[in-house]
């Protein structure tokens, strides 16, 4: 079998999730070793777990359990990368439906905490870590906005271009500040990271809305719905 870090890999009939643990452990090193960075995670996982109590959405095991299952199959699909970028950012098989959903059925703040884990988790996968801001900036914060689809949860669609509007923002708040060095000559960081982000953003939001087009979302979330005996 071959070994890949963080990449499905298939090995005769079989499918494989498999990491290099030593990349994934300096990571990790990388980010403790910086008390600026863990301290801004540190609040921004408080604002979250703040928006779920101030919205008196409930965390109980059911909650629980089904975000956690919905998170799994996040990260799975970010495995199947369309196509990936040099400096961070990936077209996948729609690996922000979960987090979506999440909100959709949970609400706004379940949908915040599900997504700063899940960017928390895709640090691990798919560092690309240039200063302590930027982490903010290209992990948690941009996968805690597609909770922000929880404030439209009648209009389905429309929560996902808010969602997907939130997490643009905060890639091109990175881009212009941090990234700004790899703009081609002559061309502005403005421009640069418009383009850049836009490029797999807006690829990554037509699929999650042809997703969405098929799949049987009003009964998927019936389904999530806890069974009293």
């Amino acid at each position: 079998m071959l070994i890949l870090m963080g990449q499905l890999v298939l090995d005769g009939t079989q499918l494989f999730l498999v990491y290099d643990w030593g990349r994934q452990g300096n990571v990790l090193l990388e980010i403790v070793a910086q008390p600026v960075v863990l301290l801004a995670l540190l609040g921004v996982l408080i604002l979250a777990i703040g928006l779920m109590r101030v919205r008196h959405e409930s965390f109980d095991t059911h909650t629980m359990v089904t975000s956690a299952l919905l998170l799994a199959m996040a990260v799975v699909l970010h495995q199947l990368n369309i196509f990936h970028l040099p400096q961070g950012g990936s077209v996948t098989a729609g690996a922000m439906l979960p987090l979506i959903l999440i909100a959709y059925r949970f609400g706004v703040g379940t949908g915040v905490l599900a997504g700063f884990v899940y960017g928390m988790i895709n640090i691990i996968q798919d560092p690309f870590i240039l200063h302590p801001v930027q982490v903010l900036f290209d992990y948690p914060l941009p996968f805690m906005a597609m909770g922000l689809a929880g404030l439209c949860r009648n209009h389905l669609y429309g929560g996902t271009a808010l969602a997907f509007g939130g997490r643009f923002l905060c890639h091109f708040i990175s881009g212009v500040v941090f990234f700004g060095s790899y703009a081609p000559e002559g061309m502005s960081p403005v421009l640069y990271s418009l383009t850049f982000n836009g490029s797999f953003l807006l690829t990554e939001f037509a699929i999650c809305c042809l997703i969405l087009k098929v799949l049987p979302v009003k009964r998927l979330v019936e389904k999530m719905m806890p069974v009293h005996s």
